[in-house]
């Protein structure tokens, strides 16, 4: 069970993959307020069009309980993936945010972001990884290059496509 917050979401919207979701989690879990985020996404109707009519395999929660001491900084989507991760046990959580990140990991959250779990889905051959990453350097998306290469790189070592 893996519940995720809106920015990994509106990605995979926007390269087309999706569908990595249900193929490398069992249960993909959001809360009402990253279905909110999504419907907000008014610079991209793929993404309003996509969350408007969600894939059976998505399952969008109501949180019950917030947890109180997240920082103030953390978004509303943000804030209610944490907590729902928490209250569900959830076996790991996707966000991208370095700070979000370091609040669920303050909530003993195993964390992960959208290059992990493309990552992963290159490395179980869901997708091609290093074309994954060129669509998604076509979008708004910003990391490092720094980061980036270190994942194509191991993503090139695991696979043995490198000495």
């Amino acid at each position: 069970m893996v519940v995720c917050d809106t920015s990994p979401i509106c990605y995979l919207i926007l390269i087309g993959e999706t569908d990595l979701l249900p193929a490398l989690f069992e249960s993909v879990i959001i809360p009402t307020g990253v279905k909110d985020e999504l419907m907000a996404e008014q610079n991209y109707g793929l993404i309003q069009a996509w969350i408007e009519a969600p894939p059976d395999w998505l399952s969008i929660q109501l949180v019950p309980q917030l947890i109180d001491n997240l920082p103030t900084k953390l978004g509303r989507g943000e804030r209610e993936a944490i907590s729902l991760a928490v209250s569900l046990q959830a076996s790991l959580i996707i966000l991208d945010d370095w700070e979000t990140r370091q609040a669920a990991i303050s909530q003993s959250l195993t964390v992960t972001g959208l290059l992990g779990v493309l990552f992963r889905a290159g490395t179980e051959r869901l997708l091609d990884f290093p074309s994954a990453i060129g669509r998604l350097q076509q979008t708004s998306f910003r990391a490092s290059p720094m980061l980036i290469q270190q994942f194509l790189d191991r993503y090139a070592r695991v696979m043995g496509k490198q000495p």
